[in-house]
């Protein structure tokens, strides 16, 4: 049964070590650079509006926004992220690899899952004025 499995150490975990500290590194240095876009305290007689969510959870809103029914699409991407390490290989793995050609449905579902979550907290942050209209940035 063993033999199946490849031995992740210390290869694998080298590239993770090494993608992990590009990426804090990355966030950091952006953090540096671009100022958090916070408001003042929130007062209750002067609601904004429109009233956004946190940054990190504009993209449900701005789904949710277009129909109620999209919450089931958001509990879906949800349960699929969380199976991710419990889907099936079409083969065993012969070496560890990034965007192996065995995965690539679950790999282009994830990189277009992503995509979309890009897009929409794009348009959230930057296309929505008074009342949830559509309105460009300039």
């Amino acid at each position: 049964m063993k033999h199946e499995y490849i031995k992740s150490s210390p290869t694998f975990f080298q590239l993770i070590l090494r993608a992990m500290g590009a990426a804090c590194v990355f966030l950091v240095t952006l953090a540096l650079l671009i100022p958090a876009p916070l408001q003042e305290a929130a007062d209750m007689s002067e609601v904004p509006n429109p009233a956004h969510s946190g940054w990190f959870l504009l993209w449900m809103q701005e789904l949710v926004s277009y129909s109620n029914a999209f919450i089931y699409l958001i509990i879906a991407l949800g349960v699929f992220f969380g199976m991710l390490p419990w889907l099936p290989r079409t083969r065993p793995a012969e070496k560890a690899q990034w965007f192996s050609r065995d995965q690539g449905i679950i790999n282009s579902i994830t990189l277009i899952s992503f995509a979309g979550i890009l897009v929409l907290t794009v348009i959230a942050l930057y296309f929505r004025g008074e009342n949830w209209s559509f309105v460009l940035p300039f």
